[in-house]
C-alpha cells in the first residue's frame, strides 16, 4: 500500500515540475541570439580574407597523395567553433535598451569595439542593472550556443543574408524573436 502511494506522489511531482518549468523570456533570448550572430559576424569580418585552412582527410591515398582542400579561414567550421566558444564573454558589453519611441525593450551593445569610430549610443536609454542583468544575457547566450551550435556553424559557414531571421526564428524551431523585435533590431 505504501509503495502505491509513493508511486502516485512521484508521478504527481514529476507532472508538477514539468508543468512549472520557467518559460523563456523572449526579449532576453531574442537579444542573445541576435547578439551571438552580430558578434560572430563582426569577428568573421576581422579575419584576413586571404587566410585559408586545410580541411579534409589527412590520410594518404593509395598513390601516396593526400586529399585535402583549402577553404577560407573566416567561415571554416574550425574557426567558427573557436569563435563560438568565446562569444558569450562579449555579452558583458550589452545592456537592456528601452526604445524611447516605442518603449520596446531589447539588449543592445553599448560598448564600442576597439576599431569602431562611430558615435557612442545614448546611454540614457540603457538600463544598467549591474551584474545580474549581464549574467542573465550570458546564461541565455551559453544556452543558445549549446543548443544551436551545429545550426549556428552551418548557417554562418555560408555567407548569406538575413542570418538573424534564419537562425533566431526559423532554425531554432522556437520563435525567439517576434516580428516586432525582428523588424526593429538594428
Amino acid at each position: 500500500m505504501a509503495s502505491w502511494i509513493l508511486h502516485i506522489v512521484l508521478v504527481l511531482m514529476f507532472v508538477f515540475i514539468s508543468y512549472c518549468q520557467a518559460k523563456r523570456d523572449k526579449v532576453l533570448y531574442c537579444s542573445a541570439c541576435r547578439a551571438i550572430v552580430d558578434e560572430l559576424n563582426y569577428s568573421i569580418s576581422q579575419v584576413d580574407p586571404k587566410k585559408t585552412i586545410n580541411v579534409g582527410s589527412f590520410r594518404l591515398n593509395p598513390d601516396g597523395t593526400m586529399s585535402d582542400k583549402k577553404v577560407p579561414l573566416a567561415r571554416s567550421e574550425t574557426h567558427l567553433s573557436e569563435l563560438l566558444e568565446s562569444v558569450c564573454q562579449k555579452m558583458n558589453d550589452y545592456a537592456l535598451y528601452v526604445d524611447p519611441d516605442t518603449q520596446e525593450k531589447r539588449y543592445r551593445r553599448f560598448a564600442p569595439r576597439s576599431n569602431d569610430r562611430s558615435e557612442f549610443p545614448d546611454f540614457k536609454n540603457f538600463q544598467f542593472d549591474g551584474m545580474e542583468s549581464s549574467s542573465k544575457l550570458v546564461f541565455a547566450c551559453e544556452t543558445l550556443a549549446e543548443e544551436l551550435e551545429d545550426d549556428i556553424i552551418s548557417v554562418l559557414s555560408q555567407d548569406g543574408e538575413n542570418v538573424h531571421d534564419h537562425l533566431c526564428s526559423n532554425i531554432s524551431g522556437r520563435s525567439f524573436c517576434c516580428i516586432i523585435i525582428r523588424d526593429s533590431f538594428k
